[in-house]
């Protein structure tokens, strides 16, 4: 099975203003969040359902957990997006991880992953942080378009990825970049 594709935002300057449209509004992880956060994963994701024990396990039991780095968009006061402020190890202070970047169907099409994405940037420049990184799958199209339009770019971790670059630099009808 391939690996999943890297991108890099090799420093943090020159952000985006965040401006969430009309109606949304952007927080952080609150006590009580494990259910918002398996219900977003779960619908974009697909796959199982996420449970409060698995948020627990794959997000808020870890150690590299730091819950004002967990940022959830709201629609009427309840989480519909998320994306995740992550660290590959407690000692990192250098390279932030975007990590699970979700937005529940019913609210796709207002940017959401961009501005919960752009939020953890913000967070990993304010915390002194010099570049950011991701993970993505080929299939997420809209996403990685996000991703490039936020100033991430490709790396190629394993043979075969140019090749899997050229083809959704093909799909986005895009130019390929560096």
């Amino acid at each position: 099975m391939a690996r999943q594709l890297r991108m890099v935002r090799p420093n943090l300057e020159n952000l985006p203003k965040l401006a969430l449209p009309v109606g949304y509004g952007m927080r952080t992880y609150q006590e009580g969040d494990e259910v918002h956060w398996a219900n977003i994963i779960s619908d974009s994701f697909g796959g199982r359902q996420r449970t409060v024990q698995d948020t627990q396990d794959e997000i808020t039991g870890r150690d590299v957990f730091v819950p004002d780095g967990l940022y959830f968009a709201t629609h009427q006061g309840i989480p519909v997006g998320t994306a995740c402020a992550w660290r590959q190890s407690v000692d990192e202070t250098d390279v932030g991880y975007v990590h699970m970047v979700g937005v529940v169907a019913q609210h796709t099409g207002h940017k959401l992953g961009k501005w919960v994405s752009l939020a953890v940037l913000f967070y990993f420049r304010n915390h002194g942080f010099i570049s950011a990184m991701l993970d993505t799958d080929d299939f997420r199209i809209p996403a990685i378009k996000t991703y490039l339009n936020l100033g991430f770019i490709p790396v190629y971790v394993e043979e075969g990825q140019p090749e899997r670059w050229r083809d959704i630099f093909e799909k986005l009808e895009m130019s390929a970049r560096p």
